[in-house]
């Protein structure tokens, strides 16, 4: 009888965290908290944070709650903001890249472009975080001890102008969605790739906007679908909706079972829009290398989902 009882509770948590966890919608703007985490000029858009309730009485920070003022930022390989630009990865000296400790002995090295803002955590260590929240376009490399098997798990955040409504100035439109984006290159003390963004990585989405119909959001178990929703730009989108959904506190942590969440979604090079992006293209020998071509990943929509959680195992 206890070995039932046992059984049964088992299952039933299996079955719970299966179980779809149904949005909370906020509407219209969020409250400027913060006006921008930092000021890189002319040119540069504004990385302002902001508060917004939802309709259950929640306050949610957008775009998002981030370790920005408090965490490591990581090493460049090309910043404007710091006047840090190189033009290939044979310029960097990998030596001068901080060497830090998630709690093992390997080394390792990651190779980071990310659309816009990161968090890296590797076996639930928070190593370092992007330096530039928004734009201009940046990369970066992050030197670490770890053992394996790696933990990789990396926060990532589309930024946005239009507080708690998912949208920036773009394309003639004052609300225009924007897009997101991710790609790495892990390797060893050997320069051996021993991880790429791939469809093997998970990824799930916490907050979607704007959202011109709350009814398009389908949530199916772990399943956050907004294919259906509107893209399109408008003039005045202050009317709108977001979804948000609770992140679990230990979602970094190596015991965390990713394997309910879905797998990555990849896009192309063309379809994040990197071509002009120098801060990629001086690094493709390393994002698009020969035998270990990183690809773009995101959640299931790359323009909707602004804040999305990103796990792999590198064995």
């Amino acid at each position: 009888m206890v070995q039932r009882i046992l059984l049964g509770a088992l299952l039933c948590a299996s079955a719970s965290s299966l179980l779809a966890q149904e949005a909370v919608f906020t509407t219209g703007p969020a409250t400027t908290t913060n006006p921008g985490l930092v000021d890189c000029g002319g040119g540069s858009r504004v990385s302002a944070v902001g508060e917004i309730t939802s309709d259950d009485g929640t306050v949610w920070t957008v775009p998002a709650a981030t370790n920005f003022d408090s965490a490591r930022k990581a090493a460049d390989l090309f910043n404007e903001c710091d006047g840090d630009e190189l033009s290939s990865v044979s310029q960097l000296d990998l030596e001068s890249v901080p060497l830090l400790d998630a709690g093992g002995s390997e080394e390792f090295v990651a190779y980071i472009f990310a659309d816009n803002y990161f968090e890296l955590y590797v076996n639930g260590v928070l190593l370092a975080v992007d330096p530039v929240p928004f734009t201009p376009f940046n990369s970066n490399v992050v030197r670490f001890t770890a053992d394996r098997p790696l933990t990789i798990a990396v926060m990532m955040v589309d930024w946005e102008e239009n507080l708690g409504l998912g949208s920036e100035n773009n394309q003639g439109k004052a609300f225009h969605a924007g897009d997101g984006g991710f790609v790495a290159q892990i390797q060893d003390a050997d320069a051996n790739s021993v991880a790429i963004t791939d469809g093997n990585w998970h990824a799930q989405t916490f907050y979607t906007a704007p959202l011109t119909d709350r009814d398009c959001l389908v949530v199916e178990g772990q399943l956050r679908n907004s294919s259906a929703c509107d893209e399109t730009g408008v003039d005045d989108g202050t009317g709108f909706s977001a979804a948000h959904w609770a992140i679990p506190t230990d979602w970094m942590a190596p015991a965390f079972d990713d394997s309910i969440w879905p797998a990555a979604s990849i896009y192309s090079n063309d379809t994040v829009g990197v071509d002009n992006k120098t801060a990629f293209t001086n690094f493709k020998d390393i994002f698009d290398a020969a035998g270990a071509d990183a690809e773009f990943i995101w959640s299931s929509n790359l323009v909707l989902d602004n804040l999305v959680l990103l796990r792999t195992t590198v064995e």
